[in-house]
C-alpha cells in the first residue's frame, strides 16, 4: 500500500484557520462610512390637523439609520425652525433632549419652548400667544464620539399650537463683582453686592478701585455669557472716570459706593452701574442728637487707600449702634448694617432687623468694606 505524507492534508487545514482569522480581523476592525442618506418619516397627521402642544405630552418622530457600514450606536438630537431654514443663525433651536433610537418621544414642553423662543425672534409678542404656526424639524444623527454626522431631511407640521411656554423673567436676587484687584477675576473670591431692604433688583458695595482697574459683574459665580460690564449704562457721580470696553474701567483710583440697577425690558434685563461718593453715617441714639435721619454730623471720615478705615464720629450716648449708606430713592434702613461682635459687617439686605449691640459713649466704628471687617473702639 502506498504511504500517504500527512504533511498535504494538514496544510489546507490549517489555511483554512488562517482565512478564518484574516475574517475576524476584518469584522472586528470595522471601517466607518460616511452615510449619504438619513430620512425622517413623515409624522402622521403633518397635514391639516393641529397639534396642540398645550395638550400634548409628546409627539414621536421614528427615522431610518444611517448606514455607517456596521451596527453603530447612534445619537439623535432634534432641531425646530419655523421657516425651513436651519442654517442661518438664530433660525433654529436644537432641543435639549437627544435619543439613542430610530424611535423618538419628543416631549411637547421642548418643542413649546423652541416654538415661543423663534416666535419672539420673529417679531410675536406675549400677547399674541396662543399661536398657532407651521413647525419644520430635522435630525442630526452622530455616532457617539461625534463622528459621522449627517443632517435628515426636513419634515413640515403645517399647524402647531403653543401657549407662551417660556418662564417669566424676574429680577435678579443676587450679584457679584469680579476684576483687578476684586478677587483678581476669579469669582470663587469676588465680592457679593447687597440687596436693598424692597428687593428690587437694585444691589451696592462701597468698593476701593486703583487707578485703571476693570470688573465685571454677574448674578452667578461665573464666566456663562451674562457677565456685564461697560454695555451697561453708566452713570459716574463720583468723578470716577468709568468706561471701558467689555469690562467696566475705573479711570481714577479711590473709594466709591457701586450701585447696580435692574430692569426688566420684555424678556431682556438692563443693567445700570452708577458710581456714588462713599457716603456712610451713624444713625440713631449713638448718632448726633439721637436723631434718626441722616446728617452730615453722622459722617464716616473715608481713607486714602484700601487697607485704611472709615471711621465714624464719637458715639454721642451709650446705645444700640445702627449705620447707613444711603441709596437714591431708598429709605436710609434699606442699606444699613452693623459690626458683629466678632468683628465682621453684617448687612440687612432684604432681612429683617438685625441683633443690635449697644457700645459706650465716645467710642467710635471702624469699617473697611474690601475685608468685611470692623471693629469698636
Amino acid at each position: 500500500m502506498k504511504r500517504i505524507n500527512n504533511k498535504w492534508i494538514i496544510l489546507p487545514v490549517a489555511l483554512l484557520f488562517v482565512f478564518a482569522s484574516c475574517e475576524d480581523d476584518r469584522s472586528s476592525n470595522p471601517v466607518l462610512h460616511n452615510p449619504v442618506k438619513f430620512v425622517l418619516n413623515t409624522p402622521a397627521y403633518a397635514i391639516g390637523a393641529v397639534y396642540d402642544l398645550e395638550k400634548a405630552s409628546h409627539i414621536e418622530l421614528t427615522c431610518s439609520q444611517p448606514d455607517y457600514g456596521f451596527t453603530a450606536a447612534t445619537v439623535y438630537s432634534v432641531q425646530v425652525s419655523l421657516n425651513g431654514d436651519f442654517t442661518a443663525e438664530g433660525n433654529s433651536v436644537v432641543l435639549p433632549t437627544t435619543y439613542n433610537t430610530a424611535k423618538m418621544q419628543v416631549d411637547a414642553s421642548e418643542l413649546a419652548v423652541a416654538q415661543t423662543t423663534l416666535a419672539l425672534a420673529g417679531g410675536k409678542a406675549e400677547s399674541d400667544f396662543p399661536l398657532v404656526s407651521r413647525l419644520d424639524i430635522r435630525l442630526k444623527a452622530t455616532l457617539t464620539n461625534g463622528a459621522g454626522e449627517i443632517y435628515s431631511n426636513p419634515v413640515t407640521l403645517e399647524q402647531v399650537r403653543t401657549v407662551f411656554a417660556l418662564s417669566p423673567v424676574v429680577l435678579p436676587s443676587t450679584m457679584y463683582v469680579a476684576g483687578s484687584g476684586i478677587g483678581e477675576w476669579d469669582w470663587a473670591n469676588s465680592i457679593e453686592m447687597i440687596p436693598t431692604w424692597n428687593n428690587n433688583g437694585t444691589f451696592w458695595h462701597i468698593l476701593y478701585c486703583e487707578a485703571g482697574a476693570e470688573m465685571k459683574f454677574n448674578i452667578e459665580k461665573a464666566w456663562d455669557g451674562v457677565e456685564f460690564g461697560s454695555s451697561a449704562t453708566l452713570i459716574d457721580n463720583a468723578n470716577a472716570g468709568l468706561g471701558g470696553d467689555g469690562n467696566l474701567q475705573v479711570t481714577h483710583a479711590g473709594w466709591y459706593l457701586a450701585v447696580v440697577r435692574s430692569t426688566v425690558e420684555g424678556r431682556e434685563i438692563k443693567y445700570s452701574i452708577s458710581f456714588e461718593k462713599p457716603d456712610v453715617y451713624l444713625i440713631g441714639g449713638t448718632g448726633y442728637n439721637g436723631e434718626w435721619s441722616v446728617l452730615e454730623q453722622n459722617l464716616f471720615t473715608v481713607p486714602d487707600g484700601r487697607d485704611g478705615y472709615f471711621v465714624s464720629p464719637p458715639f454721642s450716648s451709650t446705645n444700640e449702634v445702627r449705620i447707613c449708606t444711603v441709596i437714591e430713592g431708598e429709605d436710609w434702613w434699606h442699606s444699613e448694617f452693623i459690626v458683629l461682635q466678632d468683628g465682621v459687617i453684617s448687612y440687612r439686605g432684604t432681612g429683617d432687623d438685625q441683633e443690635r449691640y449697644t457700645q459706650s459713649a465716645g467710642k467710635r466704628v471702624y469699617l473697611n468694606f474690601m475685608t468685611e471687617k470692623g471693629y469698636y473702639e
